[in-house]
């Protein structure tokens, strides 16, 4: 990309982050983490695409379209792939478990001849 397209985006992106990342924590009921990944994603396409972009009339319109349809792919994969559960767990377990059974488990994996 030319020094002056490349320009051109980071004044598009700088005066675009603010309305987008407002939108996508609309679309996303208020999760800032997901918003921020959407917006981050929706100004990546727009990069790659800004040659062609920039030549048309209404480039923050178009940033609204790639935001949404940004939206609605991470909707379709996540719908594919989790699954709310109807409770939680009582009891989480720990992230350490047994020290005194770690401690065992290394002294034996300590001893074992390499390979």
């Amino acid at each position: 990309m030319r020094k002056s397209r490349a320009n051109e985006f980071l004044e598009f992106a700088s005066a675009r982050t603010g309305p987008l990342f407002r939108s996508a924590c609309l679309l996303t009921s208020g999760d800032t983490h997901l918003a921020e990944d959407l917006t981050q994603e929706t100004l990546g396409r727009m990069y790659a695409l800004w040659g062609r972009v920039a030549r048309i009339g209404n480039p923050a319109a178009y940033a609204q379209t790639v935001l949404v349809r940004t939206f609605l792919s991470h909707r379709r994969r996540r719908s594919a792939t989790e699954r709310p559960l109807g409770e939680l767990p009582d009891r989480v377990a720990e992230a350490g478990g047994d020290p005194a059974l770690r401690i065992a488990l290394l002294d034996a994996l300590a001893g074992l001849a390499p390979k």
